[in-house]
This record gives structure tokens, C-alpha cells and sequence, in this order.
């Protein structure tokens, strides 16, 4: 037997979870099931948050990968800070 809760949320946090589950398949209803048994089973509250990079870091890192595929604006490896002043200096 099904029942109903009724919680107060956001209207654009309600909207933004909504279509986050329908991207991913689910209904928001199948997520907070899955979230509540998850609770009933660990006896637990967990937050976290997937780590996702950012279209400039994206970008950022797309040109990085370029450059060394290239062999360009890599700095040679050094050994000693004698080495390191030397190799600074000469830029």
C-alpha cells in the first residue's frame, strides 16, 4: 500500500530534481524511495556531491592535452634548485 508525504521545497529545487531523474530514467518519486531506504537500511544521512568540471576547466585542460601532444609549453624537468633558477632565468 502506497502512501503520500507532503514535504515544502523550493518550487525550482522540485523543478531542477524532477528533471535531473527524468535524464537519468527515474521519476522523482523512484529517487526519494530509493533515497528513504536507503536511510531505513544505514540508519545514515549522506550528502555528496559528483565532482564535475567545468566548461572552461574542460576547455582549459583541451588545450593543455593539445600542447603536450605537441611537445609545446612543457618546461624541461630539473633536478636541483641550481637547475631550477638556471632554467627560470632563461626565460
Amino acid at each position: 500500500m502506497n502512501t503520500v508525504i507532503n514535504i515544502k521545497i523550493k518550487k525550482d529545487l522540485k523543478e531542477s530534481a524532477r528533471k535531473t531523474a527524468q535524464e537519468l530514467g527515474l521519476s522523482l518519486s523512484a529517487v526519494l524511495n530509493a533515497y528513504l531506504r536507503q536511510f531505513v537500511r544505514s540508519k545514515a544521512v549522506y550528502f555528496s556531491v559528483a565532482s564535475q568540471m567545468t566548461p572552461e576547466l574542460e576547455n582549459l585542460l583541451g588545450r593543455v592535452e593539445y600542447d603536450i601532444a605537441r611537445g609545446k609549453n612543457i618546461s624541461k624537468m630539473v633536478s636541483s634548485s641550481k637547475e631550477m633558477k638556471n632554467h627560470l632565468s632563461s626565460l
